[in-house]
């Protein structure tokens, strides 16, 4: 995700969900963590937070279901818009970052409409009422993230926790509710 200030309108009750969670401290560089050093798709892990939010866990198989229906567009359009934007950061070569900025920020934007496409798809998953119900929030959000885990191979443990942490925070702010 890129930063939340930058959001289109929508009425997505997952993108929202997304918005407000991301935005939290330390949420946002504690996902950053787990994409750069575990693989860590975050809309994906947004939305098992998202699922969990709403009482459901999914089992790794059903993970990886969700995670070939983005993975394409996650290969294709936002991890190149992110490395883009990423390598503009500092300015190419001769032309400067006061040059370069504003083109970058038009792919800052490319990115965040592209993570809202992959979210479009990824919230169709939710309507078909994937996962099993589970009655805590937090048991859900932990075994989701333990069959995530699962698939990809360990996490750094600080940024899990932290994820977590703030996962069961936020809920104490945000009861669940269809939003």
């Amino acid at each position: 995700m890129t930063e939340a200030s930058e959001k289109p309108h929508d009425d997505s009750p997952f993108w929202r969900f997304s918005l407000r969670f991301y935005a939290r401290s330390s949420v946002a560089s504690a996902c950053l963590v787990l994409q750069d050093e575990a693989g860590v798709d975050v809309n994906l892990l947004l939305f098992l937070l998202f699922l969990a939010e709403h009482g459901r866990r999914v089992s790794e198989d059903q993970i990886a279901q969700i995670d070939e229906g983005v993975r394409a567009w996650r290969d294709q359009v936002v991890k190149p818009l992110r490395q883009l934007r990423r390598t503009l950061k500092p300015g190419i070569g001769e032309i400067p970052v006061t040059v370069s900025e504003g083109f970058r920020g038009q792919i800052k934007r490319l990115e965040l409409e592209s993570e809202h496409v992959e979210q479009t798809v990824l919230e169709a998953f939710h309507a078909a009422d994937i996962g099993v119900p589970e009655q805590s929030r937090s048991d859900a959000a932990e075994a989701n993230l333990a069959a995530y885990e699962a698939r990809l191979g360990p996490f750094p443990a600080v940024a899990r926790a932290r994820v977590l942490s703030a996962f069961a925070e936020f809920g104490t702010h945000h009861p669940r509710a269809e939003d």
